[in-house]
């Protein structure tokens, strides 16, 4: 095979970014909004596409196709990348879930890279806000230990030349985005605490200016040292196998994992390096549901997304959607109210299947989602529902019943944090390569740089997943935090099947509007059949809980973007709802490609909401 310089295939992405920003997505986008034009076009990719949340993640992927690498491949390059670019969303030491199709076997699987709580959490003694940031915060890291077990099982290539882009920005540096600037300054606090943290992320002891050159020396070492564990066991005779264990091994079980370790102790933290050696990726069957045609796959628990977009697809299945219309006050209903039903079942039956029983089958059936659909009027709004009983389908809980779902009585709680602690957090991206393979990815820390706490001398934040949200604030739920339990994420990448053959992929951040945000996309991709720029700048609504999904009778907040006619909010408004309008481009940021239906070609979109591009080649 003919090899690239990396000088030529940087010259070729910088013709590639810089397309116009401002161009048209489609007839049918200036037919429905004339006066709103989509921000950015269809990317094409005979060869490979990569769509990321940073341009620099995104060129990295590619990078790894045009040098003969795999969707897998390109996947760690742009995971590896994402640690660099984008530390307050995702790293080395966060959690996050892999859907991929694999053209060999024709099949699809799930990754699940996500760690549990160390085994001397004491939650009862700890408040909140200690369980959302801090030294007494997170989980075991998982997303390392979900590089490699991709790159043994369907990559081609060395942890050594995937890892080399995200080695090459930490040492040399890369111009810090702004939003990464804006995140470091309202953590400043937290980072001044540590001084490990304010080594990495307030040098020369200041929050770094946009577009100034940002080093990560620390982490560079780490993504160094575990380069060195596989190539010392490539140069001592082992199989490519063995040598990514090798690296895995000097992660979880070595020096590393001892630094770690030590670093906790020193401060009065939780893990040892028994919760480290304990650590092991989970490849799973992926969820599927069929939808109008088309199949379905997506991540399972500890996933709550995948579950949650899988039951919302069966609820509105039953509804004729297309003769409704895109962006109708009718469509938006309904789609919001099986968000609700589907959200009422997810918090009472997604968590860790190691522990716990769940009922995926009945839960996604078919005759379930009959059932749990009568909950449903076509013109008036629900009061958040208490969950059914999907063995039992003849006893669905009314919508109307509020608190009553529960006795009418609150369970004690923990206390809560507001939703916005979360925000930008998580990253997605999506991968397809030449070979006919297609990765969807989403990695998080969490919460925004995970913990907060760099750890020791490795340039790591681990994810905090210990926080209320992807654990439950009422000690009776099986979802509270426990020692070696894995929380809940809402991580759920998703890849569409047709007639056997591939014809999406796509995920997104967003804390607890993932689920609801790809729902609507993939209402946009099959029923109304939108190209995929124009179903991902599409007009976007979302619900949040006070105090949360949890509560049967909680009070069910509606936000959606201001980008539609205004009649349209007047109608959800004589039904009951109170919308609150949000400026432009607000919720998720979708990356994803599709099918072109018309021609058969590859077409990647990247998401306007925060900067993230497509890339092909």
């Amino acid at each position: 095979m003919k090899t690239h310089s990396w000088t030529n295939i940087t010259l070729f992405a910088i013709s590639l970014l810089i397309l116009p920003l401002e161009a048209t997505a489609g007839q049918r986008t200036a037919e429905q909004y004339p006066e709103r034009p989509a921000h950015r076009p269809a990317v094409p990719g005979p060869n490979g596409l990569v769509t990321a949340g940073h341009p620099l993640a995104s060129m990295a992927g590619l990078r790894t196709l045009m040098a003969g690498g795999n969707a897998a491949d390109a996947a760690v390059a742009t995971l590896a990348t994402l640690n660099v670019v984008r530390p307050q969303m995702s790293g080395m030491a966060g959690n996050g879930f892999v859907t991929l199709y694999d053209r060999v076997s024709d099949r699809v699987y799930s990754l699940g890279a996500t760690g549990a709580a160390p085994l001397a959490v004491d939650p009862a003694s700890l408040e909140a806000d200690e369980l959302n940031k801090g030294i007494r915060a997170g989980v075991v890291p998982g997303l390392f230990g979900g590089w490699v077990a991709l790159l043994d099982r369907f990559g081609t290539m060395s942890l050594a030349q995937v890892l080399a882009p995200a080695i090459d920005y930490a040492e040399n540096g890369h111009p810090i985005e702004a939003s990464v600037v804006a995140a470091i300054e309202s953590h400043r606090a937290l980072f001044e605490s540590f001084p490990s943290s304010r080594r990495m992320f307030l040098p020369r002891g200041r929050v770094p200016e946009a577009g100034e050159t940002f080093r990560m020396p620390d982490l560079a070492n780490t993504l160094r040292k575990v380069v060195e564990a596989e190539q010392e066991a490539l140069a001592a005779g082992k199989t490519r196998a063995a040598a990514l264990r090798a690296a895995f091994d000097r992660f979880y079980r070595g020096d590393i994992a001892e630094e770690m370790a030590r670093f906790y102790r020193d401060n009065a933290g939780d893990f040892t390096m028994e919760d480290f050696a304990r650590y092991e990726p989970i490849w799973a069957e992926p969820l599927h549901t069929t939808y109008r045609g088309y199949d379905v796959y997506t991540s399972p628990p500890t996933s709550r997304g995948g579950l949650e977009v899988t039951m919302q697809l069966n609820l509105v299945e039953g509804f004729d959607l297309r003769a409704l219309g895109a962006g109708s006050a009718e469509t938006i209903h309904l789609l919001s109210e099986a968000i609700k039903v589907a959200k009422a079942d997810v918090y009472a039956y997604a968590a860790d299947p190691a522990l716990v029983d769940v009922p995926l089958d009945e839960l996604l059936s078919k005759d379930y989602a009959a059932a749990r659909r009568s909950l449903i009027d076509p013109s008036g709004v629900m009061v958040y529902p208490g969950p059914g009983n999907p063995v039992r389908v003849d006893e669905v809980q009314s919508s109307r019943s509020g608190g009553a779902a529960t006795g009418g009585e609150v369970p004690e709680r923990r206390g809560h944090l507001a939703e916005s602690s979360y925000a930008g957090s998580t990253t997605s991206f999506s991968i397809a390569d030449r070979f006919g393979n297609v990765v969807a990815a989403t990695p998080t820390h969490g919460g925004a740089f995970g913990t907060g706490v760099v750890v020791g001398n490795t340039g790591l934040t681990f994810n905090n997943g210990s926080r209320i949200g992807s654990t439950s604030p009422y000690p009776d739920h099986v979802n509270y935090v426990r020692g070696g339990q894995i929380p809940i994420l809402n991580n759920s990448p998703i890849i569409v099947l047709r007639d056997g053959r591939f014809h999406a992929a796509l995920g997104t951040p967003g804390g607890e509007t993932i689920g609801q945000t790809q729902f609507q996309v993939l209402v946009n991709l099959l029923d109304f059949e939108m190209p995929i720029q124009e179903a991902i700048a599409a007009p976007r609504f979302a619900l949040s809980a006070e105090p949360n999904f949890y509560l049967p009778g909680a009070e069910v907040r509606f936000r959606l973007e201001d980008r539609l006619p205004g009649d349209v909010v007047g109608t959800l408004e004589g039904w009951g709802y109170t919308v609150e309008l949000a400026p432009g481009y607000a919720f998720g940021s979708i990356q994803g490609i599709t099918v072109d239906a018309a021609t058969g070609a590859l077409m990647a979109g990247a998401d306007p909401r925060r900067v993230a591009y497509a890339v092909g080649w």
